[in-house]
């Protein structure tokens, strides 16, 4: 069995960290391997940031001189893992502020603002990572769909008398219903 041979770049830390190795030889074994482990994962990230090792080995300074800072003050601030630029984390958990004003204004603000408040929600939903594309067209269509029906029945019936007193408090809760159910359905989705 043959393996490949090393590139440059894993010959250069793995040589720095023999070297690290060796000179904290004297450390204690748990202030050791975190040393170990801390000195490797911040070349690992450097190296994906930057893509050359080389630099952040010069960053880091001779293992001698490392070794010799641990025993004075622990780890040396300089050995901070870089902030990734990318986020790859996943959504949080818990709804953001903004999740929450979309579900408010859609269970709760069409009511007060029977168009308005629907459509700004579906707005702060389009934005936000926490829900799938399928239910963020699913909370369109929820709210949508009642309010186009209550227009198509105005308009077929504009003229039978329905629009008076209880009839247009019908219409009115018809047209808010599937604002209140995207509501319902973002919240326990989310």
């Amino acid at each position: 069995m043959s393996t490949a041979p090393l590139a440059h770049d894993d010959t250069l830390v793995l040589d720095y960290l023999a070297a690290l190795w060796a000179a904290s030889d004297d450390l204690p074994p748990a202030t050791r391997d975190d040393l170990m482990t801390t000195v490797s994962g911040y070349i690992a990230m450097r190296h994906d940031l930057a893509g050359d090792p080389s630099r952040a080995l010069t960053r880091l300074g001779p293992p001698e001189q490392l070794v010799a800072a641990v025993r004075r003050s622990g780890t040396p601030t300089h050995l901070r893992l870089p902030v990734p630029s990318s986020p790859t984390s996943a959504p949080p958990a818990g709804p953001r502020g903004a999740d929450r004003a979309a579900v408010a204004l859609l269970a709760g603000g069409a009511f007060v603002l029977p168009f308005v408040a629907p459509g700004a929600a579906l707005l702060i939903a389009a934005g936000s990572p926490r829900w799938s594309p399928a239910q963020k067209a699913a909370a369109c269509l929820l709210v949508t769909g009642p309010v186009a029906g209550t227009f198509l029945f105005i308009l077929l019936f504009a003229g039978g008398g329905v629009f008076t007193g209880l009839g247009l408090i019908l219409l009115y809760l018809a047209s808010c219903a599937g604002s209140v159910a995207a509501g319902l359905t973002l919240r326990e989705t989310g």
